[in-house]
């Protein structure tokens, strides 16, 4: 009997691990699309299969939601921002593998941007602290290593914070403003070549600015890993 008992409790929890996951995922999908001031927990309960008053057992309101779904999408963000530091010493590796990293997120991860850039756009109403919290000190971090290689002689001096923006930005508008690049490239969705030819673009365009000598050229075994 006890077996037993502690069986389904292990059962109920996996269950109830599954749903808030469940509900986690459904939200930014419309976190996504709508952005926070066009979704409501309706929407989300609806999404998912569930009473909204089940919903209210693991979310009690919208804004606590809301938080759980940018806390995820920061924590996937932030994983794919530390290249620069596994790379200390070989400048121009870290920034191949830091600019692969992020067209990846864009890739395999576009509602998690679009959730974070809808959120950003608006002047963070609901999340600037936690913002300032965790990305300003990995912003840093990164724009340190730029200082060290200059000093070191192995880069050009660099201004590390504005290279960082325009990093974010030309590789999370592959995610933001898919659509848009969609359009323009006059073909239904993006494809994997077309974040593979942006990958060879931004690094070719980033290494010749920030190495002293000249890049080399990027293996193809580099090429095809990027693209997974």
């Amino acid at each position: 009997m006890k077996k037993a008992a502690e069986s389904t409790r292990v059962k109920h929890s996996a269950t109830r691990e599954q749903l808030e996951q469940d509900i986690l995922a459904a939200a930014k999908r419309l976190f996504a699309k709508r952005g926070f001031g066009g979704v409501s927990l309706d929407h989300v309960a609806r999404e998912v299969g569930v009473s909204k008053q089940n919903l209210l057992y693991y979310f009690p309101s919208k804004e606590e939601l809301y938080r759980r779904v940018l806390h995820g999408v920061l924590d996937v963000w932030l994983s794919y921002m530390d290249a620069l530091s596994h790379r200390a010493d070989d400048p121009e590796q870290a920034l191949r593998e830091y600019i692969a990293g992020k067209l990846r997120f864009s890739r395999e991860h576009p509602d998690d941007s679009r959730v974070y850039a809808n959120e950003v756009i608006s002047g963070a109403p609901i999340f600037s602290a936690e913002i300032a919290a965790r990305v300003i000190p990995a912003l840093q971090a990164d724009v340190a290593i730029f200082n060290r290689w200059a000093r070191l002689g192995l880069c050009r001096p660099v201004d590390g914070r504005h290279l960082m923006i325009l990093l974010w930005a030309s590789t999370q508008a592959y995610a933001d403003w898919a659509s848009q690049i969609s359009l323009v490239l006059e073909k239904p969705a993006l494809e994997v070549q077309d974040f593979e030819a942006a990958e060879s673009l931004l690094v070719d365009m980033v290494l010749r600015t920030v190495l002293i000598a000249a890049p080399a050229a990027a293996p193809a075994q580099s090429r095809r890993r990027s693209s997974r």
